[in-house]
């Protein structure tokens, strides 16, 4: 599919990229580029890539595709050396878990989002971090979301959604909008109420009894906030509105169960405890299909 790839940012996903990319041999040779020479060297020696360079001009020069793999708050930053040697040739796509800051960052740079860029967001991951957590497994069978623009090339468009079906995900479609208000909702939030909840039994004064006595609920809800903090924080800035807006929502829920308990009426609170066990089941019923 492609003689060269380019992946800036070889951690979880990029590095998961390269790996199933591999596997599946969708690319010749993986090129990577990164801040950390000690973690690039440490990609190459796991055969995660096959060089990598830390200049990204020099990284993409005749590279067939370039995947930014970065957290979001540093694509400006990226798109600014890309321009240097943007190629019309090139597929640039990116994972980036917000994307109507993808699309504003290419703006500024670019005065308009170039029609062979290809927003797109893998939902797969995991709470552990680094290129050492990558493996050629990760997209299999998890959905993977374009979200192209009016004005993306068909090209560019079919070819990366060729790429990722390649590396075992199940490619769908949805506008820059919709995304970010979804995963305001089903990821973003849960990640700042796990990262709240620790904070908050952290500041409490008999705090190592609590965390040696949690239970497995606890560790359940609360995995999550082993995710990398500088992502989670640029996420929350690059889809602030949004996350805003459902944040509110849930102190709205939160503020009704604290009437209930304060007014000791069990009846409401089962009316809104079964509402949700439903809807969890109905989710439930969706991921088996």
């Amino acid at each position: 599919m492609f003689k060269k790839v380019c992946i800036i940012g070889v951690g979880l996903i990029g590095g998961s990229m390269a790996r199933a990319s591999r596997k599946n041999n969708l690319c010749d040779e993986i090129v990577g580029v990164g801040r950390s020479e000690k973690h690039l060297q440490k990609a190459v020696q796991l055969g995660v890539i096959d060089r990598y360079e830390l200049s990204i001009p020099k990284a993409t020069e005749h590279a067939d595709a370039v995947v930014v793999c970065s957290p979001v708050g540093s694509f400006e930053a990226i798109f600014r050396q890309l321009k240097t040697t943007w190629s019309k040739n090139c597929l640039y796509t990116d994972v980036g878990s917000t994307k109507q800051s993808v699309l504003q960052a290419l703006e500024s740079v670019f005065g308009k989002v170039p029609a062979n860029f290809v927003p797109a967001h893998p939902i797969a991951g995991s709470e552990n971090n680094g290129v050492e957590a990558s493996n050629d497994f990760l997209f299999d069978g998890k959905r993977s979301i374009l979200t192209p623009i009016e004005g993306t090339d068909d090209r560019s468009l079919q070819l990366c959604r060729e790429w990722w079906e390649g590396m075992g995900a199940r490619v769908s479609s949805m506008t820059p909008q919709h995304h970010d208000e979804v995963f305001a909702a089903t990821s973003h939030l849960p990640h700042v109420l796990a990262f709240s909840l620790v904070e908050v039994l952290r500041n409490k004064q008999d705090k190592r009894e609590i965390f040696e006595y949690a239970a497995g609920g606890f560790k359940d809800f609360t995995r999550i906030a082993s995710s990398d903090p500088e992502m989670w924080a640029d996420i929350c800035l690059a889809n602030g509105s949004e996350l805003l807006n459902v944040m509110k929502e849930l102190e709205q829920i939160n503020q009704k169960i604290s009437l209930l308990i304060d007014g000791k009426d069990k009846q409401g609170l089962l009316e809104i405890f079964k509402s949700a066990q439903g809807a969890r089941e109905y989710f439930l019923s969706l991921q088996t299909k």
